[in-house]
């Protein structure tokens, strides 16, 4: 067993972890949207656990390559995994029409949902597991290691998107639970800046910022979801 194989075990399976994660995720909020009277995602064959059905090129690949990467390059001893899926298309009119604003909450807090219930699943086999020595085969080390990212993405992915950035999951519920009150100054606000979400991402990302809205929150999970 060499170091070389132990990293490509780690790349395989943070790679499966966070296809898990975010295909998994998506399919939900069709899933729900579905079960609530809107057809468009099964029409548009978005309900497939088919992974190639849901590859965002930017989402999928440009950005998770460059958050694992360009850590390293940077001189830092890991990257880590970040990235998110093709949205699953839903006509939210009409998850409104037939089930109110608390059918299009559910399916807003669907993917959220799904991302807290793989981490807390991932937590219990994570410490039902010994870690892995020299002596264990490398499938072992390949599901702990699986099982430890399916962990740490999942708990990520679950926290980022509950943050109130326009066009994430937790923005929605603002945005549902505000028309369903008829505050409507808030739900336009989210509606006026949308288009600025990825920037705002991007600002959370490359400041302070994150510490406190991304780093702190997930590892209270952790701590708690491992302890």
């Amino acid at each position: 067993m060499t170091m070389d194989s132990i990293d490509l075990l780690k790349i395989l399976a943070s790679v499966i972890a966070l296809a898990i994660a975010i295909i998994g995720h998506e399919i939900m909020h069709g899933l729900v949207a579905y079960k609530l009277g809107d057809n468009t995602a099964k029409n548009a064959g978005r309900l497939s656990i088919n992974p190639i059905v849901h590859i965002d090129l930017v989402g999928s690949i440009i950005v998770p390559l460059t958050t694992y990467f360009v850590p390293l390059l940077l001189g830092a001893d890991n990257g880590f995994l970040f990235g998110w899926a093709k949205p699953v298309p839903i006509n939210v009119s009409t998850v409104v029409n037939k089930a109110g604003y608390n059918g299009a909450m559910q399916v807003d807090l669907a993917g959220i949902f799904y991302n807290f219930t793989l981490a807390t699943l991932a937590s219990i086999a994570f410490i039902s597991f010994d870690a892995p020595t020299t002596l264990d085969t490398l499938f072992y080390i390949f599901i702990y290691l699986l099982v430890y990212q399916l962990l740490i993405i999942n708990v990520v992915l679950g926290v980022f998107n509950l943050l109130p950035i326009p066009q994430f999951d937790g923005a929605h519920f603002i945005m549902h639970l505000a028309l369903k009150y008829k505050i409507n100054s808030i739900a336009n606000f989210f509606y006026k800046y949308e288009k600025y979400g990825i920037l705002i991402v991007l600002v959370v990302l490359m400041t302070p910022l994150k510490d406190y809205l991304l780093i702190l929150p997930v590892a209270t999970i952790l701590q708690l979801l491992t302890s």
